[in-house]
């Protein structure tokens, strides 16, 4: 995150065509429920929203208290994988590692987490076990760490779903409390598995 601050961070993403969710339907990519089952037994696919959201991003020792404060960031490429919808473990684990050694955070300060999550039998406990191996494994035990997803709440925007699930994250930290995951009523056994 040295390269420059503040930044602002801007996603927007508007469903102007049918044709592209209908493209997605007839692929089997999104939940044929129209709902967003995240973590959930039930998930069966993603479900496409619209999000127009921006963020004033800042190094901790500069924020202004205007803007999200950050401690560290990471970019990268998820690596090769199946297809598409079938994400690369390892990949993800190596982004969360290089995250945490970015912000110099350990990941017991962990208390949030905000999942991509996107609703997906496959997708959603690939997540997960790479959560655990990255970070829960390196936690100890006892100490609960939140974790959630906007697009449960609201669906996946897309090229906005970045700093949607960030400004999610936000504001569950400002206000101490976990907004709950819509639609969650029984974890997804390989979820509750891969903890």
């Amino acid at each position: 995150l040295d390269e420059c601050s503040p930044a602002l961070s801007v996603g927007v993403n508007l469903m102007l065509l049918p044709g592209v969710g209908f493209s997605f339907a007839v692929a089997g990519m999104t939940s044929p429920t129209g709902r967003c089952h995240t973590f959930d037994s039930a998930a069966d696919g993603y479900v496409r929203g619209e999000a127009c959201c921006a963020a004033v991003l800042a190094m901790g020792k500069e924020s202004s208290g205007s803007g999200l404060s950050l401690l560290g960031s990471c970019v990268r490429q998820d690596g090769k994988s199946a297809s598409l919808t079938a994400p690369n473990g390892q990949a993800q684990q190596a982004l969360l590692r290089a995250a945490l050694a970015d912000g110099g955070v350990e990941p017991a300060a962990l208390s949030a987490y905000e999942a991509h999550g996107t609703g997906t039998p496959l997708g959603d406990p690939i997540e997960v076990r790479s959560l655990a191996a990255a970070v829960l494994a390196r936690r100890g035990g006892g100490v609960a760490l939140a974790v959630g997803s906007i697009k449960a709440n609201c669906g996946h925007a897309e090229p906005a779903a970045g700093a949607n699930g960030l400004l999610r994250l936000q504001f569950s930290l400002c206000g101490a409390e976990a907004p709950p995951n819509a639609q969650l009523r029984a974890l997804n056994p390989q979820v509750s598995a891969a903890v």
